[in-house]
C-alpha cells in the first residue's frame, strides 16, 4: 500500500500538479493519524474490558497489527493481455514532422524560454529520447501509439520540459515520438515485454535513420535519454557508433536512468573528465545510504558517472551543485549533496520549499535529470565546445 501511496506521490509531481500532490500527501497524513486515534481507542476498549471482566482478553492491537503489515505488504498488481502483432500500434512514418515531439523549428513556447536564443549559431544536434510515460496499471497495451493524445501531452509537458530542456542551449533538439512500452515490460520481460521493447527499438531506430538522412548534414551529435529511453539509445550506440565513422560525430552520450556496464560497449567508453568527448556518462539517484531492491541486478558495478564535478570524485558539497529544475517552474541552487558509491549516486534531501513531503522518497530516479538540470546544461555546452 505504502508503495502504491508513493507512486501516486511521484507521478503527481512528475505532472506538476504541485496542489493536487500537498492535498493527497496532507490526506496519507490524515489517515495515519485516524488509523493511530482507531488503534488507541481499541486499545483502551481492550483495558477497560480485561479490567471489567477481570481475565485476560485477546489484545486487538494484534488486529491492527496485523492489518498494518497486510495493507503496507500490498503491490500493485498490473492488468495485462498476451502480446499480440495485431494489436501493435501503426508503425510512425518518421518523413512526417507530426512523427516528432521536437524539431528545432516546432519549439513550443515553453521550451523556447529554456532553450538557445540564438539556434542559428548552434553546432551541434542533439537527439534525445524520452523515459517511460505508460505507467498506468489498467493500461493493458504494451505499447502506446504516438497519437495518443495523453501521452504526447507528457513528452511535451514533462519530458521535453524537463529533461530535454538541459541541452536545448548545447545543440538543436531532435526528439521523436515512438510506440513506447509499458513500465510492466521490465518486470515482465519474458511475457511480452521483450516483444514490446522491440517495436519501441523499431521506432527509434528508424526515426534516427530519418534524422541521420534528412536533418543531421555532417553536424556533431549529443545522445541524450533517460530510463526506457536509455535501454533504447544503449542499442542505438551499439548499432549506428560504436566503432563505426559516426562516431567521430558523437559528442557525448548521456545516458542514465539505466544500469550501464564499464564494457557496455567496444570503443565507446565511460567519460571521466567535464571536457571528454566521444564517450558516455551514466548515473542513478537514490536518497544517501539507500539501496534498491534489486540493487545487485540492477546497479552494482554499474558505471556511475559524476553529475555534479563529471570527473572522478566520489563526494561534492552543496556550492558546487548549480541548480534542479523543479516541478513549479523554479530553479533552486546549491540544493543537494553527493555521494558516489558502487552503482549509485546518493544524494541528501535536497533543499527546496515542499522538502517535507519527500523527506521518506528514497529512489530519485524520476529526477536523474532535473535534479542536476543546469549542471548537464553547463557541462552539454562545454563538451560541444572541447568538440569544436
Amino acid at each position: 500500500m505504502i508503495k502504491i501511496f508513493r507512486k501516486k506521490r511521484q507521478q503527481l509531481i512528475i505532472e506538476n500538479k504541485t496542489a493536487k500532490y500537498l492535498k493527497y500527501a496532507i490526506g496519507e497524513i490524515v489517515l495515519v493519524v485516524i488509523g493511530i486515534l482507531i488503534a488507541l481507542s481499541i486499545n483502551n476498549w481492550n483495558e477497560k474490558l480485561k479490567i471489567k471482566l477481570k481475565k485476560p482478553t485477546f489484545n486487538y492491537k494484534i488486529i491492527v497489527l496485523l492489518l498494518l503489515i497486510v495493507t503496507m505488504s500490498c503491490k500493485p498488481v498490473y492488468q495485462t493481455q498476451s502480446f499480440k502483432i495485431k494489436q501493435v500500434p501503426e508503425t510512425p512514418n518518421y518523413k512526417l514532422e507530426s512523427s516528432w515531439a521536437v524539431l528545432p523549428w516546432t519549439y513550443t513556447d515553453a521550451l523556447q524560454t529554456l532553450a538557445s536564443q540564438e539556434q542559428d549559431t548552434l553546432i551541434a544536434d542533439v537527439f534525445y529520447v524520452y523515459p517511460t510515460l505508460l505507467l498506468d496499471k489498467k493500461d493493458t497495451r504494451w505499447n502506446v501509439p504516438i497519437n495518443d493524445s495523453e501521452q504526447k501531452r507528457k513528452v511535451l509537458n514533462i519530458a521535453v520540459q524537463f529533461q530535454a530542456s538541459a541541452w536545448a542551449t548545447a545543440g538543436k533538439l531532435y526528439v521523436p515520438f515512438y510506440r513506447q512500452a509499458h513500465i510492466r515490460a521490465y518486470s515482465m520481460y519474458n511475457q511480452g515485454g521483450k516483444q514490446a521493447f522491440e517495436i519501441a527499438y523499431k521506432d527509434v531506430k528508424a526515426a534516427f535513420e530519418t534524422y541521420l538522412d534528412t536533418y543531421n548534414n555532417g553536424r556533431p551529435i549529443i545522445i541524450a535519454s533517460h530510463s526506457q529511453g536509455a535501454t533504447l539509445t544503449k542499442r542505438l550506440l551499439k548499432d549506428f557508433f560504436d566503432g563505426t565513422p559516426l562516431q567521430k560525430q558523437l559528442i557525448a552520450a548521456y545516458i542514465p536512468g539505466i544500469g550501464v556496464s564499464p564494457n557496455e560497449f567496444t570503443y565507446i567508453m565511460p567519460m571521466t573528465t567535464p571536457t571528454a568527448t566521444g564517450g558516455f556518462v551514466s548515473w542513478n539517484t537514490y536518497k544517501k545510504n539507500s539501496y534498491p531492491k534489486k540493487y545487485d541486478i540492477w546497479y552494482k558495478g554499474k558505471v556511475t558517472s559524476n553529475p555534479i564535478t563529471w570527473d572522478i570524485a566520489t563526494t561534492t558539497d552543496f556550492s558546487q551543485h548549480k541548480g534542479f529544475y523543479f516541478t513549479n517552474g523554479k530553479y533552486y541552487e546549491k540544493a543537494l549533496k553527493i555521494t558516489i558509491t558502487d552503482g549509485l549516486v546518493w544524494t541528501t534531501l535536497p533543499r527546496f520549499p515542499l522538502r517535507i513531503f519527500a523527506i521518506f522518497k528514497k529512489n530519485y530516479h524520476t529526477g536523474d535529470i532535473n535534479l542536476f538540470w543546469k549542471d548537464i546544461k553547463t557541462n552539454a555546452k562545454l563538451r560541444v565546445n572541447a568538440w569544436n
